[in-house]
């Protein structure tokens, strides 16, 4: 774990980077393959989004202040996307009796109050309990979790390794 206290900025671009290609990833997936995205599959694209911005302003600045803040943020964020995907592949291991394709995530926001919108995403849909991609016996979703309770998992070490370095900067915890 020394690299934690070594050079923490760097690993926060790292997982910012990460993120990106992920979600480059996720446009392969979508425009070359030809995958459709389903509700959940947008939310953990905007919870990715998230994390890399969060985690990109974090390494922007040496500020200690500044950076454990973001990579705050960044953790809530991934937490947040590993919620949406373990409910995913809650549904896609014990799909409903009754799967009936429901609306796209753009039709559901421009047709109905946000209040409304909300639950009906993490309800799932037939596209939701679809699985259309494996990769070493784990869907997309399977894979989306781990990633971010991965993300999750370094960015609370990075912040609670900030928080026991102390204020100073002669703590031993370098801003590189």
């Amino acid at each position: 774990m020394n690299w934690l206290t070594t050079a923490p900025r760097r690993v926060l671009a790292l997982i910012s980077v990460a993120c990106v290609a992920l979600l480059a990833f996720g446009m392969y997936l979508q425009h070359v393959v030809g995958l459709e995205p389903c509700p959940m599959c947008i939310v953990q694209r905007y919870a990715l989004v998230a994390v890399a911005v969060f985690a990109g302003l974090a390494s922007a600045r040496g500020n200690k202040g500044w950076w454990m803040t973001f990579a705050a943020l960044a953790m809530v964020s991934a937490g947040f996307g590993a919620f949406v995907a373990a409910r995913q592949s809650w549904l896609q291991w014990y799909p409903p009796e009754v799967a009936t394709c429901g609306r796209d995530f753009y039709g559901m926001i421009e047709n109905y109050p946000i209040s409304r919108s909300i639950p009906m995403i993490f309800r799932g849909s037939g596209d939701c309990t679809a699985i259309d991609w494996t990769f070493l016996g784990g869907s997309i979703a399977n894979w989306s979790f781990v990633c971010f309770v991965g993300f999750a998992v370094v960015l609370l070490a990075l912040v609670v390794r900030g928080l026991k370095g102390g204020q100073s900067s002669g703590s031993g915890y370098s801003m590189a």
